[in-house]
């Protein structure tokens, strides 16, 4: 069943930023994630976003998702990531 996988968050350092996406994008594609969507700019329905930046993966599994966060290749850069955009993230399940 697949999981997905919501970043939300603030930048606070775009080059830092930038870095992070550069060298993360290829630790996605090797346990078969999708990025879904990417916005810094929400249209907020209903209550206030503190933090505009969202980001959506889908992951095949959670047990894809765990192995991805896990690696060693994201492990090396998820610091970029905690300091350039400090923010929440969760799984949650999807529907089979």
């Amino acid at each position: 069943m697949p999981v997905y996988a919501i970043a939300q968050g603030r930048t606070v350092n775009r080059a830092m930023h930038d870095d992070y996406v550069a060298k993360a994008l290829p630790t996605l594609t090797r346990y078969g994630a999708k990025i879904l969507a990417v916005t810094e700019t929400p249209d907020v329905i209903e209550g206030t976003v503190e933090d505009p930046r969202f980001v959506l993966l889908e992951f095949p599994s959670r047990e894809r998702f765990r192995a991805w966060y896990a690696s060693p290749e994201y492990q090396a850069i998820v610091h970029l990531r905690l300091e350039s955009v400090p923010g929440t993230f969760v799984l949650i399940d999807g529907r089979a």
